[in-house]
């Protein structure tokens, strides 16, 4: 299959703030022509569409719009989010609702709108999970079961559509960075995990990182050690 002609085309969600940011200023330094689908428009690019991630029928739309005149497709970073939230007992249906349809059901209504583009340049797809999906906390259960959700998508993904050409990466960070007024030494910078999302996505054709588990360098002391572990489980 011949490729299309032209500069590689990447599409970022959530790519106004924070990690979704530093993806963005990262690939186009990597010579990527950087489409975004946000919330709210990026206060430093133009966003020609906005949504709300929260529909996710509107988000497929949306993509279709952002997509109408490109090429091709190389690269798709899906790292929009909700965090709220609650215990089980006291979540609120609003917010259960929210945080499924945005960190899981809009995730794939957006691949599935960019699927013929990515199987058409035979491109990556780059899920932002989080560790909430395999280490759940208490107060977490809307964002841990979602994320947990996300990682069976990536995993279906995996085996579906390697047959087209089309790789799936999920990338499972620990503590970031991700307000300008953060600076804990415990927490990964912006910029490390927009690095890491970029060295996925060059990696050769005959390979694929199913799964990236991306922790802090820095380990604070924790609250309960050792033994003592297990009576905090």
């Amino acid at each position: 299959m011949s490729e299309p002609s032209g500069p590689p085309i990447a599409l970022v969600t959530g790519s106004n703030r924070g990690t979704g940011r530093a993806v963005r200023s990262r690939l186009t330094s990597d010579g990527y022509d950087v489409r975004c689908l946000n919330r709210t428009p990026c206060a430093d690019h133009e966003d020609t569409v906005t949504v709300d991630f929260g529909d996710p029928a509107a988000v497929a739309l949306a993509a279709r719009r952002i997509l109408a005149d490109a090429p091709r497709l190389d690269l798709l970073v899906v790292n929009a989010v909700t965090r709220g939230f609650g215990t089980v007992a006291d979540v609120t249906a609003r917010d259960w609702d929210e945080a499924v349809a945005v960190n899981l059901t809009a995730p794939v209504r957006l691949v599935q709108a960019a699927l013929p583009l990515l199987r058409r340049s035979q491109g990556h797809i780059v899920l932002m999970g989080s560790h909430a999906g395999s280490r759940p906390f208490e107060g977490g259960i809307a964002y841990c079961a979602t994320k947990a959700a996300l990682k069976q998508v990536a995993e279906v993904l995996l085996m579906e559509e390697r047959r087209h050409g089309v790789r799936t990466t999920l990338l499972s960070p620990g503590a970031i960075r991700n307000f300008d007024d953060d600076h804990s030494a415990y927490k990964m910078s912006v910029e490390s995990v927009a690095e890491v999302v970029s060295w996925a996505a060059s990696t050769p054709r005959d390979t694929v990182l199913g799964e990236i588990e991306l922790r802090p360098g820095r380990l604070a002391t924790p609250p309960v050690v050792g033994l003592d572990r297990l009576q905090h489980v």
